[in-house]
This record gives structure tokens, C-alpha cells and sequence, in this order.
């Protein structure tokens, strides 16, 4: 697999934000729904995700030769870690389900264009 490169990853960054803005023009809760279930996966979603690349990041910067061990190398990288908890910890947006039972149900209860 190539490297990634910032490039990227800004590409991966303004996709995010082309979905958060296409979200604000009030879409189909339904099509909202989908775009954001990947998002919010709580095994694979962007708060699993991310608490990953920054325990990644962690690491690298702990076992890097070049790089002098300090108090101060110690603290960030503790600060690193507990960012990455508090990103796991977001992995309990379960409420996404909820949120499409819901509205299943409600279309349910409208019923089709025909029967109403």
C-alpha cells in the first residue's frame, strides 16, 4: 500500500466537509442516514479511526531514535493517548441506529403514496 500523503488527506478532510454541508440543505433523512452510518460505525467509524491513527502517532514518536526522551516528550505523548480514549469513547453513537429505526417506523406508519 503507498503511503498516504497530506494531500490526501486534505482530499479525505474537504470530502467530510462537502458532507457536512450537503447535510445542512436538509436532504432525505434516509440518504442522511446512509452518509453518516459509515461515519459513525463504532467499529470502523471516524472516532475508532482516529483514536487509532493518534495511538499510531504515539508510538512513532516514542520508539523514533532521532528524537530525545523528556519529560516534556513524555507529557504529549500521554496527552496523545488520552485524546485517543476520548475518541474511543465517542464509539458510542449508537444512537445512529435509533435514529433509523425511527424514521423507519415513522415511514412505515405514513404508509405508501397509494394506501394514503
Amino acid at each position: 500500500m503507498p503511503a498516504p500523503t497530506p494531500d490526501t488527506l486534505r482530499t479525505l478532510t474537504e470530502t467530510l466537509s462537502d458532507v457536512t454541508e450537503y447535510l445542512r440543505e436538509n436532504p432525505d433523512p434516509a440518504e442522511a442516514l446512509a452518509l453518516v452510518e459509515p461515519l459513525l460505525d463504532e467499529y470502523t467509524g471516524l472516532p475508532v479511526q482516529l483514536a487509532d491513527t493518534l495511538r499510531a502517532l504515539a508510538r512513532t514518536v516514542q520508539e523514533h531514535q532521532a528524537i530525545p526522551r523528556t519529560a516534556h516528550l513524555d507529557l504529549l505523548i500521554a496527552e496523545l493517548r488520552s485524546a485517543a480514549w476520548e475518541q474511543t469513547d465517542q464509539h458510542s453513537l449508537h444512537y445512529v441506529d435509533e435514529l433509523r429505526a425511527l424514521h423507519d417506523d415513522a415511514e412505515s406508519e405514513q404508509g405508501c403514496s397509494r394506501c394514503r
